[in-house]
């Protein structure tokens, strides 16, 4: 199954390469890059000495240069035409820039005890997920519409256990023995959108400014459910023409970049704090197997996370560090979550 996904993912982009040289770059494509992003999460990051919950993540996300159609563009594979046909009514109309984004996912979940091999009823399942995505951005102004598919697995297939074993060699951390009581095998589907608008963005000289992105939207499917609404204020120099740097949500890798025109040589810097809350209706790293028997906690319904960051730019180059503290995710959770992300991208 995941080899089957990962062989889709790759054969989807092959058309977008075969029609870069028969006229499919027009002149959206030439005005406005592509950008590459590659993130880990992990809980050293976020010096609290914990080892439990969301414990790491890596995603790797690519968003293109604009394409010219928004339902009919050539450059894009059928089934890519197909798929934003079915969820175009989620675009909002007079779209100034459009952007095609494929995304990689791999997160995992641990209890708070490594040491023990045995079912620890009190705290949360073993979970690893990996995720493969397609979705679309629409960009008019200062607002953006995401809407994006993911297609997965969670269980041994996804292959939680081999990667936290490298991540613990990495870090010199001791191996978790408790993986033969994760979820069991389940495809996972999800559909997410999310609406962002940037407001008062203000220059005071020197290149410095200042802005506030607030975002709203939801996801639906067997991996999670929910609604969720924030926002992100920015401060510093040379702010990217971009909607936001704080990564924790669905929109939140895959930006609409700027215009090819913005990519100067200058050096960049600002900090940012975010604020994301949500309802959760449903999440298979706690309420466990849609339809399989497996281990559950009671989930809390509203969770929050609070991010603190700041992020270097340079050209097409952004890096980016942040500090995320999340509220108690389940009943009797002994801590409450904390742990860092580091982002590094570039737009071309």
């Amino acid at each position: 199954m995941i080899r089957a996904l990962l062989t889709l993912a790759i054969a989807s982009t092959l058309p977008l390469t075969a029609h870069a040289d028969t006229g499919c770059r027009g002149d959206g494509l030439q005005s406005n890059p592509a950008t590459l992003l590659v993130r880990t999460d992990n809980d050293v990051y976020g010096r609290a000495n914990q080892d439990q919950g969301y414990t790491a993540g890596a995603v790797i996300t690519w968003v293109s240069p604009d394409l010219d159609s928004p339902t009919d563009d050539s450059c894009l594979p059928a089934a890519l035409r197909w798929l934003d046909r079915g969820f175009g009514w989620l675009q909002p109309d007079g779209i100034e820039q459009r952007n095609l984004v494929l995304g990689y996912t791999h997160a995992l979940y641990t209890p708070t005890d490594g040491t023990r091999a045995d079912l620890i009823v009190d705290d949360r399942p073993y979970a690893g997920v990996l995720m493969l995505g397609a979705g679309w951005n629409g960009r008019r102004g200062d607002r953006l519409s995401s809407t994006h598919l993911r297609l997965g697995m969670t269980g041994p297939s996804a292959q939680g256990e081999a990667a936290q074993d490298g991540v613990h060699r990495l870090f010199g951390r001791k191996r978790f023995r408790g993986w033969d009581n994760q979820l069991r095998d389940e495809v996972l589907v999800q559909v997410q959108h999310e609406r962002l608008r940037r407001w008062h963005r203000r220059d005071y000289g020197d290149a410095m400014a200042w802005d506030l992105i607030g975002h709203a939207g939801g996801a639906v499917g067997n991996l999670a459910t929910f609604a969720n609404t924030g926002v992100e204020l920015r401060w510093g120099k040379h702010l990217p023409d971009d909607f936001g740097t704080d990564p924790l949500r669905p929109a939140g890798d895959n930006s609409a970049p700027g215009p090819a025109a913005d990519l100067g040589d200058a050096w960049g810097w600002h900090f940012f704090v975010g604020l994301d809350a949500r309802w959760v209706f449903h999440d298979i790293t706690l309420d466990g197997n849609s339809w399989k028997d497996s281990h559950s906690v009671d989930k809390r319904e509203a969770i929050a996370d609070l991010s603190l960051g700041v992020a270097i730019t340079r050209g097409p180059w952004k890096i980016a560090g942040s500090h995320v503290r999340r509220s108690r995710e389940f009943v009797g959770q002994q801590a409450r979550p904390v742990f860092g992300t580091i982002t590094i991208s570039r737009s071309f």
